[in-house]
């Protein structure tokens, strides 16, 4: 098949046309190809061929047919006519192709090179839209920067120089943002910190505040324990942050760190610790963490406290600020535990601790009230148990606790000597008068006292034996007691230490204040309060022993088992023999001092109507002191007195004609003497006490020698051991002797000659 552009096939296409205007449409075309290809001789060549073809066919035809010949001729003719015509035509119109090719071609050319303007202008525009993004992409981590949407920026860096900085490396641009990269990134890193800084500040001011709630829930959950304790007594024995304890506490757990107080957000540390991981500066952030936080504890902790101000504020900052720093480095901990390892944290901690009880056993003697001292107990021990739901070590407060149970100690021994100071320089040394029952009732409950009748046959007024001393001691020790206990409570570490210190302090209070106290007044030479001693003593060695039962119930189930024994148990009974000694030596002087008074004529020239003054006034002594002073002894020790006393009275009796100043006695002497000596055992006889005529035996029956008219039986061991066996075997030849100088008898003399020498006595 011959190609679209061969002249044959043209000529057949042309001829082939049906109409002028198909022609002219199939040569127009032909013609424009043939121009555009310098090609338009062969196609007038073609053509002219094709003309000479046809003639020569005409010819032929003509030669056959003339007329039709020249018909063809004609029409030739015409043809050719408008053949020349039509080479005129497209003459024409090759000119006119070619003027039309030429400026195609200057266009075409023209167009050519603005193509590649466009292609050039094009790869500028997107060269410069390339880098428009870039500076968009660099623009934009600074926007995000400025938001602090630090990760943001950090992340649009990140694209910026792994993606599209790669497609501009050609451009100085390109070359710019590459080397600003680092900048902007340190840029990143110093912001975040920045913030970290701005939140951790924040943390710090806010640190007193976590404190506090910790604190105050602390308590809350205390409170809880103890309600369900009061009904429920099993869980009495599970302490604050047992599992008992927590779980029986589930319902009420509380959020410290995100709460309707106080919201702690991590995410400025999240983000830090994320941008900081990413650039790969781990290891630095973590040492700048830990040297920043180190900073703020070192500024959380004050110079000096004061435990003395009001409501011990001091005591609560230091603490709280302390909680709400730990609580936070234990919820870092738990958030990030690649950030703040358990030893740093521990330093940390043990670091405050350490400074916190330096600072507070530095003002703890400021301190000088007991309350206000169990106040600082219990708001550490609070602390302890906040840092313990923590797992937070307490163990310096532990030990410090001990320091202030010591000082808690000092302080009530201190109130209690005192107290007992003054009740002592207040009493009035006399049994203690009741009114009522009431008061009846208040005295024997706080005393240790058992009355000698039911409550129900007391009559009022009554007079106790005790005197105020006893009951107001009484109510002092129970208050320390009470307030011992009340510090060592379930909260304190080590009861048994309480156990201990608690007896060896009562027993030194026991013993040392009120013993011998009550044994330093024992110098007085007023009997009443000698008694009233003796009875105080009686009182308070009961007393003792119903506080070694006391603390034996009262220990803690750690303690030593078995019986607890007071020292100051057995120093009252032993000063109420001191007690004792020292009434009989004021009874006996007093006698001492009566019958001194005693006026005897030895020599009186009759004998007496009625006894001497002294002896009855002797007897009166005795009666009243039986009867009044000492009424309110035990009936035993009365009874020892009355011996002792009687025992004294006699001896010094005996004494008065035994006195060398005495020479010569005369039976009228004797007489005063027995009627004397009559008069004191017909008293004795009516105390009803028949162990107390003993006492009077030898002076009896020394009278009796000295009235007795044969006096030379005494001389008989065996009459003398039967009328006279408790007369002194020397004191009674003394007193015959005496008597003899009075009434000349020369047997006697030579007797009590015989007698003497046999005894070794002169005569």
């Amino acid at each position: 098949m011959p190609a679209r552009n061969d002249s044959s096939y043209v000529l057949n296409q042309i001829i082939m046309s049906p109409s002028d205007s198909d022609y002219l449409d199939q040569l127009i075309p032909s013609i424009r190809e043939y121009s555009l290809g310098n090609r338009t001789s062969q196609l007038l060549q073609c053509l002219s061929r094709f003309a000479s073809d046809k003639e020569a066919e005409i010819e032929s035809v003509c030669s056959t047919n003339h007329q039709e010949f020249v018909t063809s001729v004609n029409q030739l003719l015409r043809i050719r006519e408008g053949t020349v015509s039509l080479t005129s035509e497209i003459l024409d119109l090759n000119q006119s192709i070619q003027a039309s090719t030429e400026r195609l071609a200057e266009q075409k050319k023209a167009l050519v090179e603005s193509r590649s303007h466009r292609q050039n202008i094009d790869e500028t525009f997107r060269a410069l839209q390339d880098c428009l993004e870039v500076l968009r992409l660099a623009n934009q981590v600074y926007d995000l920067l400025a938001k602090k949407s630090h990760y943001a920026a950090l992340r649009g860096l990140d694209e910026l120089h792994n993606v599209h900085l790669r497609s501009l490396t050609q451009y100085k641009i390109a070359d710019m943002i590459q080397r600003s990269v680092p900048v902007t990134q340190r840029a990143i890193a110093e912001a975040v910190m920045s913030d970290l800084n701005t939140w951790l500040y924040r943390i710090r001011e806010m640190s007193q505040y976590l404190g506090e709630i910790a604190l105050y829930h602390t308590n809350l959950r205390k409170t809880r324990q103890k309600e369900r304790a009061e009904k429920i007594p099993y869980l009495g024995q599970f302490k604050l942050n047992s599992a008992i304890e927590l779980v029986s506490d589930e319902h009420e757990e509380y959020d410290l760190l995100q709460n309707d107080a106080l919201q702690v957000d991590f995410t400025p540390l999240f983000e830090c610790l994320h941008i900081h991981q990413s650039l790969g500066q781990m290891s630095k952030f973590k040492a700048e963490y830990a040297t920043t936080r180190k900073r703020q504890k070192d500024l959380l902790l004050p110079t000096s406290i004061t435990l003395v101000d009001e409501d011990g504020a001091g005591l609560h900052n230091l603490l709280e600020e302390m909680s709400g720093f730990a609580i936070v480095e234990r919820a870092t901990m738990k958030k990030v535990p690649d950030l703040r390892s358990a030893v740093d944290v521990g330093e940390l901690w043990d670091s405050m601790c350490h400074t916190a009880v330096g600072l507070i056993s530095d003002a703890l003697h400021e301190v000088d009230n007991a309350e206000c001292l169990l106040k600082i107990k219990n708001l550490i021990v609070l602390f302890m148990q906040a840092m313990d739901t923590w797992n937070l070590p307490v163990g310096y407060f532990e030990d410090f606790l001990l320091t202030l149970f010591e000082k808690y100690a000092e302080l009530l021994k201190k109130r209690f000597r005192d107290d007992f100071q003054e009740i002592v320089s207040s009493d009035d040394y006399m049994p203690m008068p009741i009114k009522n029952l009431d008061e009846f009732d208040k005295v024997v409950n706080v005393s240790w006292y058992t009355p000698d009748k039911p409550r129900e046959e007391q009559e009022f007024p009554c007079v106790l034996p005790f005197s105020q001393m006893y009951p107001l001691c009484c109510i002092d020790i129970r208050n320390f007691l009470n307030q011992f206990y009340v510090f060592s409570n379930d909260d304190f570490p080590r009861p048994n230490m309480v156990d201990e210190t608690l007896k060896n302090a009562l027993d030194e209070l026991l013993s040392k204040e009120v013993c011998e106290t009550l044994v330093g007044s024992l110098s007085s030479q007023y009997l009443g309060q000698i008694v009233q001693i003796l009875i105080n003593l009686e009182h308070f060695e009961v007393a003792c022993q119903e506080l070694e039962v006391l603390l034996v119930a009262a220990r803690s189930q750690i303690s030593i088992t078995g019986p607890i024994s007071l020292n100051a148990t057995e120093r009252f009974r032993g000063n109420k023999k001191a007690a004792e000694k020292r009434i009989f030596e004021l009874v006996n002087s007093k006698v001492d001092d009566l019958i001194e008074t005693a006026e005897y004529d030895w020599m009186a020239a009759s004998e007496p109507a009625e006894p001497s003054n002294y002896i009855q006034t002797l007897t009166r002594f005795l009666s009243n002191i039986m009867n009044s002073t000492l009424l309110g002894l035990p009936t035993e020790i009365k009874e020892l007195i009355y011996f002792d006393a009687l025992s004294h009275a006699a001896n010094r009796i005996l004494g008065l004609p035994l006195s060398q100043e005495v020479k010569r006695i005369n039976p009228n002497g004797i007489a005063v003497l027995a009627k004397d000596v009559q008069y004191l055992t017909e008293f004795v006889d009516s105390l009803g006490v028949p162990i107390l005529r003993e006492n009077l035996d030898e002076l009896q029956q020394t009278v009796n020698l000295m009235q007795a008219d044969n006096a030379d039986e005494f001389y008989d061991i065996s009459t003398r051991n039967k009328k006279y066996g408790r007369v002194d075997a020397l004191n009674g030849p003394l007193l015959l002797e005496k008597l003899t100088r009075t009434v000349q008898s020369p047997l006697r003399n030579e007797k009590f000659a015989a007698l003497s020498s046999r005894f070794g006595m002169k005569s």
